[in-house]
């Protein structure tokens, strides 16, 4: 397994991440969203968002394990980045119209929207440094800064449960799947 993450291209990491994209751009054309599209959009750029955020959390606990990505930890990040940013402005241009007066109302009718946006905007920095660069500049401050995965993480899954009327099993199986990976992360070696 290890030398097949090994040998894994960068390029093929960030080809298969965009492939859920690219698959919702073919629904998109195609007609294939059912009634409500725009609410579909949303819903699936935040769901692949969040599987890409859970990713990255997994990737510390697999290498205790023998199993390491951590080469392509930052593309995953990026990728978790990419998605959840495009969830919001499917929210923002699509559903909300650029309109702000009717996004602030949806704000307060919809208070679990402000969770995720809490999540997008801790995560803003994440992506902005996740460059050689960065590293170099920042040095030990840029692992104390992307501590702010763990909150952004939780925020989302919070967004994700509150927005459910009723929480369905899947929603406890991501919420049981992020704690358990941050308590894997931050027990003893």
């Amino acid at each position: 397994m290890n030398q097949l993450l090994r040998a894994l291209p960068g390029w093929s990491v960030w080809l298969l991440g965009l492939m859920p994209l690219a698959w919702l751009v073919w629904l998109v054309f195609f007609g294939g969203l059912g009634v409500d599209p725009v609410k579909e959009i949303e819903h699936r750029l935040g769901k692949i968002g969040l599987w890409f955020l859970v990713g990255g959390l997994a990737i510390s606990p697999l290498r205790r394990l023998g199993v390491n990505a951590l080469r392509h930890r930052r593309a995953i990040g990026l990728l978790a980045f990419l998605y959840v940013a495009l969830h919001f402005l499917a929210w923002l241009i699509l559903d909300m119209g650029m309109l702000w007066g009717q996004a602030g109302r949806d704000l307060l009718r919809r208070p679990y929207l402000f969770l995720g946006i809490l999540g997008l905007a801790l995560m803003l920095p994440l992506a902005l440094t996740s460059n050689d660069a960065s590293i170099r500049r920042l040095g030990r401050a840029w692992r104390r800064l992307h501590w702010l995965t763990y909150p952004a993480v939780l925020l989302g899954v919070a967004h994700y449960l509150w927005q459910m009327r009723i929480v369905s099993t899947e929603g406890w199986l991501w919420l049981a799947a992020v704690l358990g990976l941050i308590l894997l992360r931050f027990r003893p070696r």
